[in-house]
């Protein structure tokens, strides 16, 4: 049960460092506490544990332009980050983590404002139908986070540029752009800016969870931790993973989400294989390379693996037999 709450609101706006400090509050929670994170990056696109920074950015213009690709820990898709959003992240041990309470957390903050929010599908808060806030899972052992980024007045104009958002997801969600399909909270109410919005969700959880909280004060100790994960963050391993020759690529988009596979096949048999995938299962990817190498890529072959497995991984190879 949580007995305590915590917030910590980052000055920075370096997408490196608010992601290592994400995972440091997420690690160091107590057993009986939430923490809300509230964070802002310049100019970034940060993509999904599993995406490929490639296949969903415009890296080149980005980069040009002065931007920041990033790589989370949560699975999903690719987001774009400016100075006109607020980012959000509650830190919680996994038996104490309630999706519920957070989510009105957020609802409850921008019905302060007289603007009416619903939740959606999976992981998405909207308004009149458009969405302004996507969200995303992590858990790892006994610790748990779920984040998201609210848009306040975000530039839309240059999420369009620097996201490669595929056909078949738009056609997905019944919308012709992903810019159409958002919308920035202050074209609700003009009240809601990135300040009077952080002040608004400092008072949605105190409300939600029935407790006053504290501010947290990073120690010297504690910032000399977050800047070693920053390293990890700010890495090109990280950042853009292993990459592998490739004789054949496969893409397709299945209920639970985007599917790319690079698989490398010699002489008929699966050697290698690169997934990608916008899934929110975070340990999708990771079970796909690990249950295809040493398989023949042959249809009866697949077909007898598929029987021994189960859920997406299933799927995915069925779909594989499909296109042989």
């Amino acid at each position: 049960m949580i007995s305590s709450l915590k917030v910590y609101v980052s000055d920075m706006q370096d997408p490196y460092y608010n992601l290592a400090t994400e995972e440091f509050l997420t690690f160091s929670v107590g057993a009986d506490v939430c923490i809300l994170y509230l964070w802002q990056n310049r100019n970034t696109v940060v993509i999904g544990k599993n995406q490929n920074a490639y296949r969903e950015c415009n890296v080149s213009k980005l980069e040009e332009d002065g931007g920041h690709i990033a790589r989370r820990l949560s699975g999903g898709g690719a987001v774009y980050h400016d100075d006109g959003n607020l980012n959000f992240t509650f830190c919680v041990r996994k038996n104490n983590y309630n999706l519920e309470k957070q989510l009105g957390v957020i609802v409850e903050a921008v019905n302060s404002f007289g603007v009416k929010a619903m939740l959606t599908g999976r992981n998405d808060i909207t308004v009149d139908n458009r969405k302004f806030s996507g969200n995303a899972y992590y858990e790892s052992g006994n610790y748990a986070y779920h984040h998201g980024c609210i848009l306040v007045n975000g530039n839309k104009e240059k999420l369009s540029d620097y996201l490669n958002v595929s056909e078949e997801k738009l056609k997905s969600k019944g919308v012709s752009s992903v810019k159409s399909r958002v919308m920035n909270l202050a074209e609700a109410s003009d009240k809601i800016t990135v300040d009077s919005l952080k002040t608004a969700m400092e008072g949605a959880f105190r409300c939600v969870y029935g407790h006053d909280f504290d501010m947290i004060v990073l120690s010297e100790e504690d910032r000399a931790k977050i800047e070693e994960l920053r390293t990890k963050y700010a890495s090109e391993e990280w950042l853009y993973g292993q990459k592998i020759p490739f004789t054949h690529k496969v893409e397709h988009r299945f209920e639970f989400g985007e599917v790319q596979l690079l698989l490398d096949v010699n002489a008929g048999i699966i050697n290698h294989v690169k997934a990608h995938t916008d899934s929110m299962n975070v340990a999708l990817a990771e079970k796909i390379e690990e249950a295809l190498p040493g398989i023949p890529y042959r249809k009866e072959a697949l077909t007898l693996k598929a029987e021994a497995v189960t859920g997406e991984v299933r799927d995915i190879l069925l779909y594989l037999c499909e296109i042989i």
